[in-house]
């Protein structure tokens, strides 16, 4: 064999070592000379960002949703099931699937509409894939939430033998939430000859909860008292019922309910008694904030007549409507009296009072708050969305220095910040013309991996 010659052994060399490619990343426009005009200040997007590593089942699952994803898309609400199915069939039976792999294929294709009929019908000929209650409520949850009631009565009545609670559970909340609390109704009436479902009084409190949660509870109050015949109610079912009402802010409602209880026989528990505490609060809040301490104690003093102890929630609504209105004193003074009822703190209520501790520009209380919660086993609960609670209040006040030390330690603790909280703290410092600071935060940002897109901020 002859030599190599200089130009083949250069081709040889750059086929076996190929060049590293150089990531760029520039943040634009900084311009040193900023004075009091306005000025804009752009982010470059990173298209070259080192990717973090990432397994190989991981990278496959996700490449496979999106697969899927783009085949239902094609051809979005197509009546024509067995099609899909086929096409499925013939491109994807190679691979097997997961409960949680068809439900991100679901949430990709949030415009796919009744072809996903046809993914449902492939994956009942799939033999690697079994069908659950679980998974069909998958598909009831999307339909439900195009509002496509129709195809999800078909859906449910063709899989009689699979569809059980969950799906009935997903059924009901798409509906309420579609603000038909009448179907609702007619849904429990006939549950068990149309669609299977076993009626009963699990049943009966899942629909009750949903209606009172989203402002039913009128038409909730009305089925529980002509069903009672059937089902009859338990104290659980009937500090629902109160609830609902205090979530409609309808006091004189919840009241009237709770007289009626009484002198049916039934005790009023803790949670109904809390509900009508919040909604008394809310509504000395919008109607006149210094009548609120006055109200709260009636509601009090009414729970110690009846025996009905304070737990940690009662706490919580006081706290937590106390800060609302800047009374964050108030709010430490109950906190530190917990203990005298026995009741001891949990992750909402120190993650108010910090909020409220940074709002009233107490910072060094609220920091020491943050190492209290974690001393007391609640640092699990400081998460991403916690964190950027605390930072965007103290943005809002103008405590940037004191914000950049609670995003150090947000990443000491090992929560990754996002592309919101660097979006949060970059326009801030852009806003105080510390481009060189918000250079700092994009350039981390770029090297986790952060997708940040193209902005621009101003700058004063």
């Amino acid at each position: 064999m002859p030599p190599l010659t200089s130009l083949q052994l250069r081709r040889l060399l750059s086929y076996c070592f190929p060049a590293k490619p150089h990531h760029h990343h520039r943040f634009l426009c900084q311009n040193p000379s900023f004075s009091s005009h306005l000025a804009l200040t752009h982010f470059t997007k990173n298209f070259l960002s080192p990717l973090k590593p990432y397994s190989t089942t991981t990278t496959t699952d996700h490449q496979i949703c999106h697969s899927l994803s783009e085949q239902l898309l094609k051809n979005p609400n197509t009546d024509d099931p067995l099609s899909v199915s086929k096409t499925l069939h013939l491109h994807f039976s190679h691979i097997t699937l997961t409960p949680s792999l068809v439900l991100s294929t679901l949430n990709l294709s949030p415009d796919a509409g009744r072809t996903v009929l046809g993914f449902h019908r492939w994956l009942l000929q799939n033999p690697t894939f079994t069908f659950t209650d679980e998974t069909l409520s998958f598909f009831v949850d999307y339909l439900g939430r195009r509002k496509d009631f129709k195809a999800t009565h078909d859906l449910i009545t063709e899989n009689k033998g699979i569809a059980g609670f969950r799906c009935f559970e997903s059924l009901v909340d798409r509906l309420v939430r579609a603000g038909r609390p009448s179907q609702v109704v007619g849904l429990f009436e006939r549950m068990d000859g149309d669609y299977g479902f076993k009626r009963d009084k699990e049943s009966l409190k899942c629909v009750v909860e949903k209606l009172c949660t989203n402002g039913f509870a009128s038409y909730a109050e009305k089925m529980v008292k002509n069903m009672a015949n059937e089902i009859f109610p338990d104290e659980g079912i009937c500090d629902l019922l109160i609830k609902g009402w205090c979530v409609d802010e309808k006091l004189e409602e919840a009241r009237r309910l709770a007289g009626e209880m009484y002198r049916g026989g039934f005790e009023i528990g803790t949670t109904a008694y809390n509900a009508i505490l919040d909604c008394v609060c809310k509504l000395c809040r919008k109607k006149d904030p210094f009548l609120l301490h006055e109200e709260a104690e009636k509601v009090l003093v009414d729970m110690e007549y009846h025996g009905v102890p304070r737990n940690t929630e009662t706490f919580n609504v006081l706290i937590s409507n106390l800060c609302k209105i800047r009374r964050t004193e108030d709010a430490m003074n109950l906190f530190h009296r917990m203990g005298e009822w026995g009741c001891q703190p949990n992750a909402e209520t120190f993650i108010v009072l910090i909020r409220s501790l940074y709002l009233a520009a107490r910072v060094g209380e609220g920091d020491e708050m943050i190492d209290r919660m974690k001393s007391a086993g609640f640092g699990d609960k400081l998460d991403k969305k916690a964190y950027y609670g605390f930072l965007k209040v103290l943005c809002g006040i103008e405590r940037l220095e004191h914000a950049m030390s609670v995003f150090k330690k947000m990443k000491k603790d090992g929560c990754k910040p996002g592309m919101k909280t660097y979006d949060l703290l970059m326009g801030k410092w852009c806003a105080c013309n510390r481009v060189e600071k918000a250079n700092v935060l994009f350039n981390e940002a770029v090297g986790n991996g952060v997708p940040l897109e193209p902005k621009e901020y101003r700058v004063y």
